[in-house]
């Protein structure tokens, strides 16, 4: 009998302890199913329950508790908790597009406006046009939250909220209904992912809409913020500013927390702000390159469903600065780089033989005469080296020998490791200053704790040559200053992702570029007590795009979303203000086509682009085919009867302001539609701007218009002229008549040659 309730014991406890190791391995994963076809929401939960308890051994209670979210008002799925073997079971199971685990995405973290040629307080008029229709576009922001009570979402004389809003002012801490006016007209929050995820911690991050972190409140406000009078950071850059439409309204939709935006959230996201009636959706967020197939994907397959629904999304490019780090690559959004205004903030840095430099900064803190300044590798402590201690790495930092000093201190390129956090390493070492040579981001100003400033590279050695060469160097570091027309302007920031697009060479990204460095706008006082901030990222330059594409729809209200992207893009510059080609930093190098795709944006041009590259949901379709989706996978994600029949033989084809040829075999055509939006008699010439060593003609070569809204295509044919080394080459196609130039860039590369080979 002993025996028996022994063994009994034993195998209970394997079965509890296998039951553990089961609940363990498992984790949240989102099951797509493509688009909605009408079904009921409690049906649709319904289903998703005999989907999960399939994979749980029929057992309903174990599919309801591994179940997180089911989407089903824009489009089909769910996210649940399951092993990997449960998870392979669901991929093959009908009707199912893909599964993918909940993946991490990461945030992409005024005067800027007056830079780009818009006046004005609240209007924000282009001459010949108006505006005030901005107060019937709906914004939606997937960000982080906002916090409401900011000046630059007052909602003082706005009219009431849109009829057509479906959305809703979801309670929760610190947050109430009351917190939604009539210019933040809808505020939700999702954290079911990230619970599923993250480990608790104890930070301050509100369980509602609010802002915590105080990103969410910055883009919200660049994009859409209400004019305020005297916004300023701790007295720098003051004076009034203001969104890019800042009658428009806003959708809260926060999905961003301490430690990022999770998949299954983002998708909630985007499911309800199709419901809700939003008009144009911006995320400047991404994942980190390279990034994953399209529907493997949550803010591509997000924003394929919101481009079928008339809904243009802007997404910011990344920030991680290298040749083919592109991410938010779907050609059903527009892609957006970071690039600098003629507005920096400095810091002057004085040498003990009179030598002067200067370096970006936003510290308030000077030095009221000049102290000893040393490389920090003098100042090594412990087990850390020389070298270990130059990047000034906490508690690396020898307190006796850098007391009182200043100290030249490196920066990792690509590092994420905090700028600001070496000034409170050096700070807590006693030194009274600091010196950071930061080649890639010499640019980006920081809010340091004691006085300091970033260099480039070059300046550094300077500085380090005079330490090395003098018996007792001083130098003095004085309070950051802001310093207007700085030149040239604008120029790519080199933090901001380029191309090419490492999943589909033929479409190009980003697609423009915008203001993105040292950005003034809203903040929360969450975050250090301040009610405006200064962040530089791809996450500022992408707000500033939806500011613009919010104008155009508050304008043209009936134009498709690739119509509004065609209009940003092609009438996007090459040029800075000294109409000189824009460089990039931190190379100084003259840019091209993967640095800031079609230009930087030109927000006095977009309302009269003359013509339009215009693309409906069915050309989106095509692109799959091209790339290689079958037509049981385009049934899964459209649920009509979608096929290949008669589609693009490459991705090329897609009707895109741009043009890309990655692969070029002596020679090669790309056929291209415009639509009339200007005068409606108008003739177009052709400008040809060929990349060097192709040929490149257009057929025809002029285009008469005889009404509005009329059609015409056109050839661009592609031709290698001359042998020419591997690399992408640059070039551009331009329509111009007296009043309009629509511009597309040309990127062509030449595919390597079989040379030695008879024919």
């Amino acid at each position: 009998m002993a025996s028996f309730t022994y063994t009994t014991t034993i195998i209970l406890l394997y079965l509890f302890l296998s039951q553990i190791t089961v609940s363990f391995s498992a984790k949240v994963y989102v099951v797509y199913m493509g688009s909605k076809t009408g079904e009921d929401p409690v049906e649709t939960l319904s289903q998703d329950h005999q989907m999960l308890a399939a994979v749980h051994t029929g057992s309903v209670e174990q599919a309801q508790a591994s179940h997180v979210y089911s989407y089903s008002h824009s489009f089909r799925g769910f996210a649940a908790k399951l092993t990997d073997n449960q998870a392979s079971q669901i991929s093959k199971m009908a009707g199912v597009v893909s599964v993918f685990p909940n993946l991490k995405r990461r945030l992409h973290t005024t005067h800027s406006w007056d830079f780009m040629g818009l006046l004005g307080e609240e209007t924000m008029e282009i001459p010949g046009y108006s505006t005030k229709n901005q107060v019937d576009v709906i914004v939606g922001f997937i960000d982080t939250g906002i916090w409401p009570e900011s000046p630059s979402f007052s909602d003082a004389d706005m009219p009431p909220v849109p009829a057509r809003w479906k959305g809703e002012c979801q309670s929760g801490e610190a947050f109430n209904a009351s917190s939604c006016n009539r210019k933040v007209i809808g505020a939700r929050y999702y954290m079911s992912g990230y619970e599923a995820e993250e480990e608790p911690v104890n930070t301050v991050s509100f369980s509602s809409p609010r802002d915590s972190s105080g990103h969410g409140s910055h883009t919200t406000s660049i994009a859409t913020g209400r004019y305020v009078t005297n916004m300023n950071y701790k007295g720098l850059a003051a004076g009034g500013a203001r969104g890019g439409a800042p009658m428009a309204r806003i959708a809260v939709y926060k999905t961003c927390w301490d430690s990022g935006c999770y998949d299954v959230d983002l998708l909630a996201a985007f499911d309800d702000a199709i419901r809700d009636g939003v008009h144009i959706l911006s995320l400047s967020l991404g994942p980190d390159a390279p990034q994953g197939d399209y529907f493997n994907d949550a803010i591509s397959i997000g924003s394929f469903h919101a481009a079928t629904h008339g809904i243009l999304v802007v997404a910011s490019v990344g920030n991680e600065g290298n040749q083919g780090s592109a991410t938010n690559l779907a050609p059903w959004m527009i892609t957006v780089a970071a690039s600098s205004t003629d507005r920096d903030f400095s810091s002057d840095i004085m040498l003990g033989d009179g030598t002067n430099f200067t370096g970006e900064s936003l510290s308030l803190f000077g030095m009221n005469s000049s102290a000893r300044i040393i490389s920090a590798s003098e100042a090594f402590a412990g087990y850390f080296t020389p070298y270990q201690s130059s990047y000034c790495l906490e508690s690396s930092l020898n307190r006796t020998k850098a007391r009182g000093k200043v100290l030249v201190c490196r920066h990792a390129e690509s590092s994420m490791e905090s700028k600001l956090e070496k000034s409170v390493v050096v700070k807590e070492a006693g030194g009274v200053g600091m010196i950071l040579v930061d080649e890639a981001d010499k640019d980006v100003a920081i809010p340091f704790v004691i006085p300091a400033a970033i260099i480039g590279r070059g300046t550094g050695d300077q500085i380090l040559s005079y330490v090395n060469h003098t018996r007792k160097p001083i130098s003095r570091i004085f309070p950051a200053k802001v310093i207007l027309g700085s030149q040239p302007a604008p120029r790519v920031a080199a933090f901001s992702s380029k191309g090419p697009n490492a999943l589909t060479p033929d479409i190009l990204k980003p697609d423009v570029t915008a203001p993105g460095l040292n950005i003034l706008a809203a903040w929360s006082p969450a975050v250090g007590k301040v009610k405006f901030n200064i962040l530089s990222g791809t996450s500022m330059a992408c707000p500033h795009v939806t500011g613009i594409a919010t104008l155009i729809k508050a304008v043209h209200p009936s134009w498709s979303p690739s119509a509004i992207k065609s209009a940003i893009m092609t009438t996007a510059t090459t040029l800075d203000k000294n109409h000189k080609p824009i460089i990039v930093d931190s190379e100084g190098r003259r840019g091209n086509a993967f640095d800031y795709g079609s230009g930087f944006v030109n927000p006095t041009r977009v309302l009269d682009p003359g013509l339009i590259y215009d693309a409906q949901p069915r050309d989106y379709i095509s692109f799959l085919c091209s790339i290689g989706y079958d037509e049981k996978s385009l049934h899964l994600i459209t649920r009509d009867n979608s096929t290949c029949h008669g589609t693009f033989r490459t991705p090329s084809a897609l009707n895109y302001p741009s043009i890309t040829v990655p692969n070029l075999k002596d020679n090669f055509s790309v056929t291209r539609t415009v639509t009339n939006v200007g005068k409606p008699k108008s003739i177009y010439k052709a400008l040809i701007s060929s990349p060097i060593g192709i040929n490149v003609t257009v057929v025809p070569n002029r285009l008469i218009f005889n009404h509005f809204g009329q059609k015409i295509k056109f050839i661009v044919n592609f031709k290698v002229a001359a042998a020419k080394s591997n690399g992408y080459a640059f070039g551009s196609l331009s329509w111009r008549n007296r009043k309009s130039l629509v511009t597309s860039p040309l990127v062509v590369r030449v595919a390597p040659s079989n040379l030695g080979l008879m024919r």
